[in-house]
C-alpha cells in the first residue's frame, strides 16, 4: 500500500519485499503497476519473481522511497514533512499531482496541454498572489488553499 502513496519516508533499520513468491501469490494491491511506474519494468519483476528483501538504503537508491532517517527520528520526519505540505499550495498541489499522474499514462501533447490550463488556474488562485507578494517581500508565503 505504499507503493500507492504520492512520498514514502523509512527507517534505516526497516526492510521490505514483496514476498509474494515465497507463499505462493502474484501480488495484490497494485503493487505490481505502482512498484513498475517507481522502478520500471525490469527491476519490478526482479523484486517479485525473487522475493529478496530490500535495505532502506536500497530502496532510496531505487526511488521506491523519498527519505530515510534513523528509526528514532521517523514520527518528527514524518510529521516535518506533513507540516510543510499541509502548508502549502494546496490548490497548486492537487494540479501538480493531476499533471504528474497524468505524465505516467498520456502522451505529452495531453501532459502539456493539461499542465498550460492548470497554470493558468493557479494564476488566478489567491495562494499564486501571496506567493508572489512573500517573494518580493523576502519571507514565505502563508497559503490558504484559494
Amino acid at each position: 500500500m505504499a507503493l500507492a502513496c504520492d512520498l514514502r519516508i523509512m527507517a534505516t533499520t526497516a526492510v521490505m519485499t514483496t514476498a509474494f513468491a515465497r507463499v505462493g501469490f502474484s501480488g495484490d494491491f497494485g503493487g505490481t503497476y505502482f512498484l513498475t511506474q517507481l522502478v520500471g519494468s525490469a527491476k519490478a519483476r526482479e523484486l517479485y519473481y525473487l522475493s529478496e528483501r530490500v535495505s532502506a538504503e536500497e530502496a532510496l537508491r531505487l526511488g521506491i522511497v523519498n527519505w530515510i532517517c534513523e528509526p528514532e527520528q521517523l514520527v518528527t520526519q514524518t510529521l516535518k514533512i506533513a507540516r510543510r505540505l499541509a502548508s502549502g499550495p494546496t490548490v497548486a498541489y492537487r494540479y501538480m499531482k493531476e499533471n504528474l499522474n497524468r505524465a505516467m499514462a498520456g502522451e505529452v501533447d495531453d501532459c502539456l496541454d493539461l499542465e498550460v490550463t492548470h497554470h493558468i488556474h493557479c494564476a488566478s488562485t489567491e495562494d499564486h498572489r501571496e506567493a508572489v507578494k512573500a517573494f518580493v517581500e523576502k519571507r514565505e508565503p502563508v497559503f490558504n488553499g484559494r
